[in-house]
């Protein structure tokens, strides 16, 4: 008689099409990890794809109601996940007066906190009680753009103003606040499970790349550093304090994780 089939670890990867997503996708399921991915497009590395419509979603409510259900189609009865990663979001800058300021607010909460919110909440529901959830903050921001340079060439984002970005630095404060409140008692996440936010300064990605050709990218950090931790944690080869906010460092090629 052959032995019973062990079950793969499940992990859902919010944004998993994206420039990050693709990477901790391909790190998990490497490790053996059945690996499900939401985001716009499918992810073909992935063990299987949860598209969102192209044109979005009229309300929070909806865009959530619509990843339940579909994860409930893909989740045998009773089984649940264990590790939940969003790395979906974007970047816009502008101050007060920008025409597009309100765009861009409505933009980078849809992004940054409805996905964390969506997220959540699937982790309320459907996350072990020894689960994983990790999202994505910000720690300090590169200011390498003309139109929004300060008197500084670094903002500390996780803790003072950004008003040559207002919209995104509205959505991350959200995000760094909602770590803390899920962390915490009678939020509704499951009682011995994990939430921590990662917080970079600048990812080494082709965009960024592209769009800051002349930037220093000594400080940049390499992807594979974060999917490294990311899936430390999620096999339990590290650890890392509930509602932790951890700041990405990058310096002469080593990285790393300082809490804020």
């Amino acid at each position: 008689m052959s032995p019973p089939a062990i079950a793969l670890k499940h992990a859902l990867v919010y944004g998993g099409a994206g420039g990050l997503g693709v990477r901790v996708v391909a790190a998990l399921r490497a490790a053996d990890w059945r690996v499900t991915s939401v985001d716009f497009r499918s992810n073909p590395d992935a063990s299987e794809s949860l598209p969102l419509p192209a044109k979005g979603f009229d309300s929070l409510d909806a865009a959530g109601a619509h990843v339940d259900s579909e994860l409930r189609a893909v989740l045998a009865p009773d089984a649940k996940l264990d590790a939940i990663v969003n790395v979906a979001g974007g970047w816009a800058g502008g101050n007060l007066l920008d025409d597009d300021l309100y765009k861009n607010i409505e933009l980078m909460i849809a992004q940054s906190v409805h996905s964390s919110a969506i997220t959540a909440k699937l982790a309320a529901k459907h996350l072990k009680d020894d689960g994983l959830l990790v999202l994505v903050g910000v720690s300090f921001i590169q200011i390498n753009c003309k139109a929004y340079i300060t008197k500084t060439t670094q903002a500390d984002a996780a803790k003072e103003a950004t008003p040559g970005m207002i919209a995104y630095g509205l959505a991350k404060a959200a995000v760094h606040q909602l770590v803390k409140s899920v962390a915490a008692p009678g939020s509704g996440f499951p009682r011995n499970a994990t939430v921590t936010a990662l917080l970079p300064v600048t990812l080494d990605t082709p965009m960024n790349r592209k769009f800051m050709p002349d930037a220093d990218t000594s400080s940049w950090t390499p992807l594979e550093d974060l999917t490294a931790k990311i899936l430390a944690w999620a096999d339990k080869k590290d650890s890392v304090p509930s509602g932790s906010l951890l700041r990405v460092l990058t310096k002469g090629g080593k990285t790393d994780f300082v809490p804020l």
